[in-house]
């Protein structure tokens, strides 16, 4: 067999998204927010500066591939929530990852200790 064949079938979507893009995501999943607190989240994160230049074009992305919503919060803000597709693909990267993860007894407990902590 290929490795090609070998290979495990990866999320449909997520593969396509950049890493900062999944953080978006991921951001986003904790509560809708609007641009600037979107930043100061990826900001504090990646312990760096986040650019409009580059936010803004990634947001874009994300709404055109209905990973996002955004709507107006008022006449100059818009805020940016989660869609149901973007739950979904966040699942799928999650479960993807995780199954690479677990691959024995060890790592298992691993991983129940982690989700653990996160409750």
């Amino acid at each position: 067999m290929s490795e090609a064949q070998s290979v495990s079938k990866t999320p449909e979507i997520t593969p396509e998204l950049t890493a900062f893009q999944q953080t978006i995501l991921t951001v986003l999943a904790e509560e809708a927010r609007y641009g600037l607190a979107i930043k100061r989240e990826l900001e504090a994160y990646y312990d760096t500066d986040v650019n409009h230049g580059r936010l803004y074009p990634n947001l874009d992305d994300l709404v055109a591939e209905d990973l996002v919503e955004k709507s107006e919060r008022d006449k100059r803000t818009n805020e940016y929530a989660l869609t149901d597709a973007g739950y979904e693909a966040l699942l799928a990267d999650i479960e993807w990852t995780v199954s690479k993860l677990n691959t024995n007894d060890e790592r298992q407990a691993d991983l129940e200790e982690l989700l653990a902590r996160v409750e």
